[in-house]
């Protein structure tokens, strides 16, 4: 195992959406997602994951309440990525802002048998709350 990635932030840009992948502590990653992510970040966002692939394991929080949706290459993309790693997962918590997204988050979910590792939120509070609770904890 490699020397755990430091902490930072990654941001891309897309004409119709936007992904940022931060590490606020030692073994928490946050991605956010805003509009429809149609594959135009490439393997960037892949590639910074795969840091913490590396020196597992991490809790990871996908904050997708301001995202519309991924097209079902990106979601397939995701779910195969996540799959493959999932090892390297300690938690897997999900905040989606739409019916669509919360479809998708289930499909991934049941497609890569995360089985209870995975956690979807419909309310902000309590994915906010969850993220906070591991903030603390990986900051004692």
């Amino acid at each position: 195992m490699s020397n755990p990635p430091r902490i930072s932030e990654m941001t891309w840009d897309a004409p119709n959406s936007s992904l940022s992948l931060r590490r606020p502590a030692p073994g928490i990653v946050v991605i956010t997602v805003s509009g429809t992510d149609v594959g135009e970040h490439g393997d960037g966002p892949f590639e910074e994951l795969r840091k913490d692939v590396h020196t597992s394991p991490f809790d990871l929080f996908v904050d997708a309440r301001a995202s519309r949706g991924v097209t079902i290459e990106v979601s397939a993309d995701w779910t195969r990525f996540l799959a493959k790693h999932r090892a390297s997962l300690r938690s897997f918590h999900m905040l989606t802002g739409s019916r669509f997204v919360q479809l998708t988050a289930n499909f991934v979910r049941n497609f890569a048998q995360f089985g209870e590792l995975m956690c979807i939120y419909t309310e902000a509070a309590a994915f906010d709350e969850e993220l906070g609770v591991r903030l603390r904890h990986a900051r004692r």
